[in-house]
């Protein structure tokens, strides 16, 4: 399975901010859309990655203010990123190797998606129930033994 494989059930929801907008802003907007993560984009490039993770540590360190701070200041300017052709093993290695819960899948310098860890638990989960599905059929149907005629 490929990470466009995902992107295809998924769909095409895609949420971006720019580097400098106010952090409060990109509070709200990941509020009212209900989404951890922004991706960060500045003149139609990928700068970075903002997720409820780096939110709660930019109040932690401001005693649960975010003031006038931009999404510059918080964002992770080096995400991890992946292709559409990416594997989707090693999109689970590289995402379990840095504890990153979301990422942005780039194609040729664009940016095609946004995959979480939620939606790659979910492909393997109805890979495998279909592989199971599929087991179950093939044992019902599972031909006589000729060597050994019934008594």
């Amino acid at each position: 399975m490929k990470v466009s494989d995902i992107l295809r059930l998924k769909g095409n929801a895609l949420y971006t901010i720019h580097p400098d907008e106010p952090l409060a802003q990109a509070v709200a907007v990941m509020a009212e859309k209900d989404i951890g993560s922004l991706v960060v984009m500045e003149h139609g490039d990928l700068v970075g990655m903002l997720t409820f993770r780096e939110v709660i540590q930019t109040l932690a360190h401001n005693a649960g203010s975010l003031g006038q701070m931009r999404v510059r200041t918080a964002m992770d300017d080096h995400p991890l990123t992946c292709t559409l052709e990416t594997d989707m093993d090693e999109v689970r290695r590289m995402m379990l190797d840095r504890h990153a819960r979301y990422m942005p899948v780039m194609e040729r310098g664009m940016l095609m998606g946004v995959i979480s860890f939620y939606d790659v638990a979910k492909a393997v989960v109805d890979s495998q129930n279909f592989e199971n599905k599929m087991l179950k059929a093939y044992i019902r149907d599972w031909p006589e033994d000729d060597a050994h005629p019934a008594a």
